[in-house]
C-alpha cells in the first residue's frame, strides 16, 4: 500500500482558523454529553438513594470489565425535546465488555422521570435491539421503568415501530440464539413486563424490583385488592411462585454480580474471519483533523487528508485513482482490520458511481467491511449528465450499497444531501453504525438550494400568469424562514436527538470508534452470504 503524504500546512492561517472552529464545536459536544450523563435533579438523586438503588452510571461501572472500552449509542437522543430533561431518551445504551465478552447493554435511568418511556425511548430501544441482532451480540437489559409516558401513548403503542416491536424483536433474537439477560432493578410494568418474561435469564432485586402487567393503582379499582408492588410482583413472588424470574438478588450490586456470572457461562462467540494484521498508528496526529475540515461546507478539501489521520500507518491502496476522481475508493487497515473505504471528493458523477459499484462488489465478494465517509451534496444534475445516464449509473451504486452483505459503517463528516445520502450509505441503507461529526449537515438539499428552488418555482408560476417576478422583500420572506429551518433541522444535534444517527463524534476519536465497531461486527458470521446485486439497468 502507498503511504498518504499530507499536504496540509499546519502553520497556516486557514488551518488555525479551521482548528479553532472545530475545537469549539468539540467543546460544545463535550458539554452536551456531560449534561446528558449528569443532568439529574437533586430530588431524583435523593429518591434513588432512599430506595437503595445505584445511579445508572455506577450500575454500568459494576457491570463492565474494568479498563475496557464502552461504545455508547445515541447518548444525546431526545436532546431538547419533550421538556428538555429526558436525557438520552431516558436510558444509557452501548456496546461494552463483560467477562471478556462483547455485549449490548440497555439500561433505564430511573432518575429521569422515574424511568418513564417516551416515544424516542422506544425508538432507542429498537435501535439497540437492531444492533444486537445485526451483530449477534448478547443483550443485557437493566430494567427500572414506570412504563409508558401516558400523555404520549398514541406515539408509543400501535404502530410497527412502536412499543410492541420490542417484544417482537425479543422473539426474533431468541430464534437467532442471541442470549438475552434482564436484571429487574425497579418497576417493570404493563407491556414492559414482557421484557423479562421473554428473556433467557432474569435476575430480580428484592424490595425494589417488581414485575406486573398492571400495578397497584390499576389493580385497586379493577379488582378491589389493596396490594403493594412487592406483594404483587416482587422477587419472592416471581422467583418462588410464578417462575417468571430465575435469580433473586439482595440489591443492585448483587444483581449485577449475578448478571456477570451468567455472561461467564455463555458459549464462545463465533467470530467472522475478517482479513487483518497487527494495528499501527497513523503517521499524523488525529487532532489535525480539526484544522483540515473547512468551516464552510462549500469549501472543498481532499478526503485523503482525513484518511491519512484515520488508517493504520497512513497507508492506502487506491482503486481507480484516475477514474471518477470525485469519489475516492480504496483499501486500508483500520485498527488492524482490512476495510474498503469510500470518501467523497465532490459531486457524484457517472464515473464516480460506476467506480463505487465495482468497488463495493469487490469488497462484498472478498468479505471486506465497507466504511463510508460522507461529504456529499448529491449526484450531478443537468441535460448533459441526464443524457449520459447519471440516473441509471447512480441506481447501480445505490443498488450495490443496498445489497452488500458485508458490514457497512458510515460517518457523515460534512454534507449529506439528497440522493447522495443514499448512495453513500445513509441510515435508510442499513449501515451497522452511523455517526456524524459536529459540523455535519443533513437534508434533502442545503437551505440556500431549497430557497432558490422555491423562489424559482414561484417566479415561474407568476410568469405563466403574466405577472412580474417576486420583489426583493417577498424573496426574503421566503428565503429567511427556509434558511432558518434548514439551519435548525439540518444540524447534527437535530439529527442525533431524533436518532437518525448513533451519536455525534469528536473527529479525533473517529478512528477508535470505527475500530470498536468493526470488532463488534465480527460477532456476526459472514458465512452463508448470498452474492448478487439484483438487476442493473444498462
Amino acid at each position: 500500500m502507498n503511504v498518504l503524504e499530507s499536504r496540509i500546512d499546519t502553520s497556516g492561517a486557514t488551518y488555525r482558523e479551521n482548528f479553532a472552529a472545530m475545537k469549539a464545536l468539540v467543546e460544545e459536544l463535550e458539554r452536551e454529553l456531560r449534561t446528558a450523563r449528569e443532568g439529574r435533579s437533586e430530588k431524583a438523586r435523593q429518591r434513588n438513594a432512599e430506595l437503595g438503588k445505584l445511579p445508572v452510571q455506577e450500575r454500568l461501572e459494576l457491570l463492565l470489565d474494568p479498563d475496557t472500552p464502552w461504545l455508547e449509542i445515541a447518548p444525546l437522543a431526545a436532546r431538547g425535546m419533550y421538556d428538555g430533561g429526558v436525557h438520552g431518551a431516558g436510558s444509557r445504551s452501548g456496546i461494552g465488555v463483560v467477562r471478556g465478552r462483547e455485549v449490548v447493554v440497555h439500561a433505564n435511568d430511573p432518575m429521569i422521570k422515574g424511568g418513564t418511556i417516551y416515544p424516542l425511548g422506544v425508538k432507542k430501544s429498537l435501535r439497540v435491539q437492531a444492533i444486537a441482532m445485526e451483530n449477534r451480540l448478547p443483550m443485557i437489559t437493566l430494567v427500572d421503568s414506570g412504563g409508558a409516558f401516558l400523555p404520549l401513548q398514541s406515539e408509543i403503542f400501535p404502530d410497527i415501530d412502536d412499543g410492541g416491536r420490542i417484544f417482537y424483536n425479543q422473539a426474533q433474537m431468541s430464534k437467532l440464539d442471541i442470549p438475552q439477560i434482564t436484571a429487574v432493578m425497579g418497576l417493570c410494568t404493563a407491556g414492559g413486563a414482557y421484557i423479562p418474561a421473554m428473556s433467557d435469564h432474569v435476575v430480580h432485586v428484592r424490595g425494589t424490583g417488581a414485575i406486573f402487567l398492571g400495578g397497584p393503582p390499576l389493580v385497586r379499582p379493577a379488582t378491589g385488592e389493596d396490594v403493594s408492588a412487592e406483594e404483587l410482583g416482587g422477587a419472592d413472588v416471581h422467583c418462588r411462585e410464578s417462575g417468571v424470574s430465575d435469580y433473586p438478588a439482595d440489591d443492585d450490586a448483587d444483581a449485577i454480580r449475578i448478571v456477570r456470572d451468567i455472561v461467564g457461562t455463555l458459549p464462545a462467540a463465533r467470530k467472522a474471519d475478517f482479513p487483518g494484521r497487527p494495528p499501527r498508528e497513523p503517521l499524523y496526529p488525529a487532532e489535525q483533523l480539526y484544522g483540515i475540515v473547512p468551516r464552510s461546507l462549500q469549501t472543498a478539501y481532499d478526503v485523503r487528508e482525513l484518511l491519512a489521520r484515520l488508517v493504520d500507518g497512513s497507508e492506502f491502496l487506491e482503486f481507480k485513482e484516475l477514474y471518477g476522481p470525485t469519489l475516492v475508493c480504496g483499501w486500508a487497515y483500520l485498527h488492524g482490520f482490512l476495510v474498503g473505504i469510500l470518501g467523497n471528493n465532490g459531486v457524484l458523477l457517472s464515473q464516480s458511481a460506476l467506480k463505487a459499484t465495482q468497488f463495493i462488489q469487490l469488497c462484498d465478494r472478498q468479505g471486506i467491511p465497507l466504511v463510508f465517509l460522507q461529504n456529499i451534496t448529491g449526484y450531478i444534475i443537468g441535460r448533459e449528465y441526464e443524457r449520459g445516464g447519471i440516473t441509471k449509473d447512480g441506481h447501480k451504486m445505490v443498488n450495490a450499497v443496498a445489497t452488500a452483505t458485508v458490514p457497512k459503517l458510515t460517518v457523515i463528516v460534512g454534507a449529506s444531501f439528497g440522493a447522495g445520502n443514499y448512495g453513500m450509505c445513509g441510515r435508510a441503507y442499513s449501515p451497522r453504525f452511523l455517526w456524524m461529526w459536529p459540523n455535519a449537515r443533513i437534508g434533502v438539499m442545503g437551505g440556500e438550494q431549497a430557497a432558490t428552488v422555491l423562489i424559482s418555482v414561484k417566479n415561474e408560476q407568476l410568469a405563466r400568469e403574466g405577472q412580474p417576478p417576486l420583489p426583493a422583500e417577498a424573496v426574503e420572506m421566503i428565503r429567511g424562514p427556509i434558511l432558518a429551518a434548514a439551519d435548525q433541522e439540518g444540524g447534527a444535534y437535530h439529527s442525533t436527538a431524533n436518532l437518525w444517527d448513533d451519536g455525534i463524534l469528536d473527529p479525533a476519536k473517529t478512528r477508535d470508534v470505527l475500530g470498536l465497531a468493526l470488532a463488534a461486527t465480527r460477532n456476526a458470521p459472514l458465512d452463508g452470504r448470498r452474492q448478487g446485486h439484483g438487476t442493473f439497468r444498462m
